[in-house]
């Protein structure tokens, strides 16, 4: 795919995107208080957009690349990201799973007999990575290496999810270099919708939730896979997993704010709070929701 139509799948993801996000933003207000979280600063915001960026992302990626197995890949990934993150947004906002959080949540809930949302959508993400790095390399090794950075990307972005606009700043840094090798085709159509709905996201008119993190990053992780070899992938790996084992036990938050590069460039397009849209100050009427952040 030249450059031309690269950019001509980019700018129609865009506007599928921004039209989707409307058309969701109409739904009965019921449908919305399910998809409604309280961010960071205790506001409410829409979830909406995660299955809006998921659905996009996933399926500009197959129509950018439609002929490759990548392009087939990244729809497998991003919509099984995409449905699981639902899953997970609406499942693991319930009472009992409100504490299965990061690895040793999920892992203490199994140890008291339960399946946390969070697990079964880890076992999904890998499923579907494993069954996607075919569209990489033939290799059983390479095959499992994808499926690992796949599911590791998807998660990493799902941890920076904190804050408005973090996970699409880093995805848009991760996957616009991509753009002129062999995973662009794919690519193009998932970068030119998160794009588009970046400044709904810095504005906290909108919050990606487990949905859009997920699915977001599991297609940036293909491409990030089908970009290198074995050594890449393999130092892709080590650095996803040790960044994973990190946070466990460290506050990306906390470390973006003590860097002063970091948080000028986190905050970079976020409004002041005095600014804010009304939208994300007003109440839910009482009705309770998750805390996110």
């Amino acid at each position: 795919m030249t450059y031309g139509r690269r950019l001509l799948v980019a700018a129609g993801s865009a506007i599928g995107a921004r039209a989707l996000l409307a058309g969701a933003q109409q739904v009965p207000a019921r449908t919305g208080h399910t998809f409604t979280r309280l961010n960071h600063r205790g506001q409410p915001v829409s979830l909406l957009a995660g299955p809006v960026l998921a659905t996009v992302a996933s399926v500009t990626a197959f129509g950018g690349a439609p002929r490759s197995r990548l392009g087939r890949g990244a729809l497998l990934v991003g919509l099984a990201a995409g449905t699981l993150g639902a899953y997970d947004d609406i499942a693991g906002a319930r009472p009992e799973q409100r504490g299965d959080k990061g690895l040793r949540g999920h892992l203490a809930a199994a140890g008291q007999g339960r399946i946390s949302a969070g697990l079964v959508k880890a076992a999904g993400l890998g499923a579907a990575g494993l069954l996607a790095g075919r569209s990489v390399a033939p290799g059983l090794l390479d095959r499992l290496m994808t499926g690992a950075v796949v599911a590791g990307t998807a998660n990493l972005v799902n941890l920076l999810d904190l804050r408005p606009g973090r996970a699409l700043k880093v995805s848009l840094l991760l996957g616009l270099p991509l753009l002129p090798g062999r995973a662009g085709a794919m690519l193009a159509g998932p970068m030119g919708a998160a794009a588009t709905l970046l400044p709904e996201d810095l504005r906290e008119r909108a919050m990606l939730g487990d949905s859009g993190a997920n699915a977001l990053g599991a297609i940036v992780g293909l491409g990030l896979a089908a970009s290198t070899g074995r050594i890449g992938r393999a130092t892709l790996l080590g650095v996803l997993i040790a960044l994973t084992m990190v946070s466990e036990r460290v506050s990306f938050t906390a470390v973006i704010e003590r860097t002063p590069l970091l948080r000028d460039l986190d905050a970079l397009g976020r409004p002041s709070v005095s600014s804010a849209p009304r939208s994300a100050r007003c109440s839910l009427d009482g009705r309770p929701a998750a805390v996110l952040g």
